[in-house]
This record gives C-alpha cells, structure tokens and sequence, in this order.
C-alpha cells in the first residue's frame, strides 16, 4: 500500500509540473494583420517569381496621409517592415536587383511614390531606416481608384508590377523578371 500510494504521490506531482510548464499565454488579435502576396497570384503556379510580406493597418476615420505622410518615409504597412522577396532576378527602376529579400519602404507624393528596397531586413518600422543600404529607388505611379480600401493592402498585378493600395490611392511600381 505504500509503494502505490508513493508511486500515485509521484504521478500526480510530475502532472502538476508538466501542466505548468507547457501553459503559454497568447496576446489578442494583431489589430494590423501579417498578408503574403506571391507573383504569380495562381496557387496553380508553384514557380513564383516574388513575394511580399507585410501588416494591414487599418484607416479607422484616419487619413492616408496621417498615416503614411507625404514627403518622409515609410514602413509600408505596419509592424515590421515590408519585406520583399524576389525568386529570381528582377528589374526595378531600371535596374537589375539580384534574387533575395529586401525591405521595402516607399516615401508617398502626390502623383508618385518613391519605392525603396533596402538591404537592412527585420527592421521594426522605418525607424531605424538606413538610406545607406539602399540597393534601387525606383518611382512607382500613383492614382486615385473610386473603390475605397479600409485596409492596406499589396498585390501583383497580372503582368508582375505592385499595387500598393490604401482609400482611394493606389501607387504602382512597373517590375520585370
């Protein structure tokens, strides 16, 4: 009786143990959701040429350009900075960047955007942002679209180029591959 009342002791003590030391607390719901957007889009398309990794903010009755100003630069999202990763080769701006992964940070205007990749991955916001590991500055058209998006959002379009888009403004950045 007491080798089983010792034995039952032991159990329960190293279930007790064991609970504890795999409890883990979760923080709520991101308010700005992590997205992915591959080029090509098509899951039936499994050699993609691109993809971006970056968080949703949300407008909530702001403006665009509190939120992303015009003139100084940013993120691209929330979070983390955007990150960019290119499959294979590509041209942007004219020039020729390498296959790998960039940040990308944009500096919105009026009627252009001025797109950045940057060398400097896992950069929280574009405070720490360094102009000096810049790899290409390329411009990127912007236009007003009557569907108005609550959430920021990137995309490919079909022929490869990124949508950036956010209210009424979209910015887009012509890539070749």
């Amino acid at each position: 009786m007491k080798k089983l009342t010792v034995l039952l002791l032991v159990l329960c003590t190293g279930l007790v143990f064991s609970t504890d030391a795999v409890a883990q607390k979760f923080s709520g719901l991101d308010k700005s959701p992590a997205d992915i957007a591959y080029y090509p889009a098509s899951s039936k398309e499994t050699t993609k040429a691109a993809r971006v990794i970056y968080s949703r903010p949300q407008l909530k009755g702001r403006s665009l350009a509190e939120l992303a100003p015009v003139g100084k630069v940013w993120r691209t999202g929330a979070n983390e900075a955007t990150e960019i990763t290119f499959y294979k080769d590509a041209t942007v701006g004219g020039k020729t960047i390498k296959a790998g992964s960039y940040s990308l940070f944009t500096i919105p205007g009026e009627d252009e955007w001025t797109v950045i990749l940057n060398n400097n991955l896992h950069q929280w916001g574009a405070y720490s942002y360094d102009s000096d590991a810049d790899v290409v500055r390329a411009t990127a058209k912007a236009s007003t679209d009557s569907d108005e998006l609550e959430a920021f959002g990137i995309a490919f379009d079909d022929e490869g180029n990124l949508v950036m888009g956010w209210g009424t403004t979209r910015a887009t950045l012509p890539i070749s591959y």
